[in-house]
């Protein structure tokens, strides 16, 4: 037997240590006397941070949108009696209903960090054609059948150049805002169609439960966006090729697919606001549309969505376009000269885009060690 294993009682007390059991933690063993060992006492469980529920966890990043448009709503009450008046709120949503649409198939092709520029020549040019049908004695479902189909095939076509051509979305969307410019202009002589059906015009003019029928159809386009945005593969499948196409495709979404379904998407909708915007004004307007691009695209920039992709929401796109609507009827009121307004919506572009990269790089540096 070794000399540590004839270790004796005695022999401890005698040099000051205690030899600690099998199995006791060594901790414990390293007192030397009695009563000179304290007590740790135990942690409990953490308890979780109480958090104060703010906006933005509920609405994300469309939170700052809303929020602009409440003060924009606040500061009008107050500076004109008009503003809140039934016949000036129902202008104000038949102003912003057809632009609106547009934004919402805008939105779906910036979250895949790409961009449309054609889409107001599309409103133009489905607009016409379905126009140019019923004055050819067409019914009204059918003419507009074609139209919104028109739309359709121009938006598959800029989505087939984009994903399987590889070409860049602002080259292509821009070739297609000249070319479907131009061909509405050959087919129309550049000319306003008219006289069309007043059945026709009834279908953006008319009202149900005394709200136009332009405000429920820009409501129901933007709740179905949200929704298949928010709850549906498909819109988890559009932030994902937003965020980063090759780890989408790696991690088995139908990258092309997808792309060509934003674009179809966005030309549907623009032919949706072309049908709308003949309706309202019972004339197919060759020249009408133009500049309806930059107003889909600042609202849904000011509305929160970044044109990097991946980040943004429907619900702050209908804001945008409700603020960029805002802004115009509220300038009219005021009798604000229109070139002020425009100086400042493209203000709110550039601080958009300014604080949504602030907040980037903010976020990148939080997240460096």
């Amino acid at each position: 037997m070794s000399a540590d294993e004839a270790a004796t009682p005695g022999d401890e007390a005698a040099h000051g240590t205690r030899v600690a059991p099998p199995g006791t933690d060594t901790a414990e063993a390293s007192t030397d006397t009695p009563g000179a060992r304290t007590e740790t006492p135990e942690a409990g469980p953490a308890q979780p941070e109480e958090r104060v529920l703010r906006l933005g966890d509920v609405l994300g990043r469309d939170a700052g949108g809303l929020v602009v448009l409440l003060v924009l709503f606040g500061g009008l009450t107050l500076a004109s009696d008009e503003f809140l008046t039934g016949g000036n709120l129902g202008n104000l949503a038949r102003q912003v209903a057809i632009f609106g649409i547009i934004a919402a198939g805008e939105l779906l092709v910036i979250l895949t960090a790409g961009i449309d520029l054609s889409v107001g020549s599309v409103l133009a040019l489905t607009g016409c054609v379905t126009a140019e049908l019923l004055v050819h004695g067409w019914p009204v479902p059918a003419a507009i059948l074609v139209g919104l189909l028109v739309g359709t095939v121009l938006g598959v076509f800029n989505g087939a150049m984009v994903a399987r051509a590889k070409l860049p979305p602002f080259i292509v969307t821009l070739g297609m805002l000249g070319i479907a410019r131009g061909v509405v202009l050959v087919i129309t002589d550049a000319s306003t169609i008219q006289p069309l059906p007043p059945s026709f015009s009834a279908v953006a003019n008319g009202s149900v439960l005394g709200v136009p029928n332009l405000l429920w159809i820009f409501l129901i386009v933007i709740a179905l966006t949200a929704f298949v945005l928010r709850r549906t593969v498909f819109g988890r499948y559009v932030y994902a090729v937003g965020s980063n196409p090759e780890s989408a495709r790696l991690s088995g979404v139908p990258v092309t697919a997808v792309l060509i379904s934003v674009y179809a998407l966005s030309g549907l909708l623009a032919a949706v606001g072309g049908v709308l915007f003949a309706s309202r004004l019972s004339a197919g307007i060759p020249t009408g549309g133009a500049g309806y691009e930059l107003n889909a695209i600042a609202a849904c920039v000011i509305g929160g969505a970044s044109l990097f992709g991946a980040k943004g929401g429907a619900f702050g796109a209908a804001a945008g376009a409700l603020i960029v609507g805002t802004l115009n009827n509220g300038g009219n009121l005021l009798a604000v000269n229109a070139f002020y307004l425009e100086i400042i919506i493209g203000g709110l572009i550039l601080a958009a885009v300014f604080f949504d990269q602030l907040q980037a790089r903010r976020r990148a540096s939080a997240a460096s060690p």
